[in-house]
């Protein structure tokens, strides 16, 4: 299969498009490389927490290297977990228009080659997990249960977009753990911040597929809510704001940290204005522009922390 025909159709002109070997592609598409908003967004709440702990130790010298070690980590854990969905949705996602030019559907790597790829993406985040303390480790590692049920959340419940937030959320606990060794109250509502804030965009996501989903039988928040789609965002996109605000106060943070809120929360507000639930490119775009709305948090977080520091 050429370069171009194997391209995966939600995820077109890319540098794994335009500039990866063409063996490599299909793996590259697996571990979504081509799209790495997915990656991003698991980044994001293990940069959030780790710049919060440094605020509340004063100290920001470990900082740069946790930053760097929840980047890696973050990428090649997606790309296990995007691998393992693939895998046990291969069947399902030969149904659904967006999904069935993926690699294991399409036919450009087997079952087997996959699952040894997947093997080799969680080496490498067991090998950045190692570099934290004994308890983050502990943490990193309770977290592949909840990876491991996702996919099979959406054949049973309308509420997947839980269990995909307390995934996705798990680093606004890591920073903590790394940090200190222990989980406290504050680090629990970020998570709850977090979680409320998955689950407003993967609803936004899940609008693309709803007509597809509801013919096959596939559940999503997106299916449940659908016209009260934008009052439910007002609802979670409201929480994530008050339990993120209430992590801030309990980290006694800064001013920094607390404009980095108010333009993340300015951000959800604009994402719920512009959404048009009917409109499958501009919710893919929405939901894209959930990085920069964490970026703007996480800005406000890093200079609230170098400043506590002095």
């Amino acid at each position: 299969m050429s370069g171009a025909a194997a391209r995966v159709s939600d995820a077109t002109d890319n540098w794994v498009d335009r500039r990866a070997p063409l063996w490599s592609r299909p793996y590259l598409r697996l571990s979504r490389l081509d799209r790495p908003i997915g990656s991003w967004l698991l980044l994001l709440p293990c940069w959030w927490s780790a710049a919060l702990a440094a605020g509340i130790a004063h100290n920001v010298s470990r900082l740069p290297l946790f930053l760097l070690l929840f980047f890696v980590g973050a990428f090649a854990m997606r790309g296990a977990g995007c691998t393992w969905n693939d895998i046990t949705d291969r069947d399902l996602d030969a149904k659904v228009e967006r999904t069935r030019s993926r690699p294991i559907p399409a036919g450009q790597v087997s079952v087997a080659q996959a699952a040894g790829f997947l093997v080799l993406q969680a080496l490498i985040g067991l090998a950045v997990l190692l570099q934290f303390n004994r308890f983050a480790v502990g943490c990193g590692i309770a977290s592949l249960i909840i990876v491991a049920v996702y996919p099979f959340m959406k054949r049973i419940t309308y509420w997947p977009q839980i269990v995909l937030g307390l995934a996705f959320s798990w680093g606004a606990l890591m920073g903590f753990a790394a940090s200190f060794g222990r989980l406290d109250a504050t680090a629990l509502t970020l998570y709850a911040g977090s979680i409320a804030w998955v689950i407003g965009y993967d609803t936004i996501y899940a609008h693309q597929d709803a007509e597809d989903d509801a013919l096959i039988g596939i559940k999503s928040t997106a299916l449940l809510f659908g016209a009260n789609t934008h009052r439910a965002l007002m609802v979670f996109y409201g929480l994530a704001a008050a339990l993120i605000g209430g992590a801030l106060m309990l980290a006694g943070a800064g001013w920094p940290a607390w404009i980095g809120l108010a333009a993340f929360a300015a951000h959800l507000c604009g994402q719920i204005a512009k959404l048009e639930i009917g409109d499958p490119a501009l919710c893919l775009r929405l939901f894209k522009s959930n990085r920069d709305a964490g970026l703007l948090l996480f800005a406000g977080l890093l200079v609230d922390a170098m400043m506590r520091a002095g």
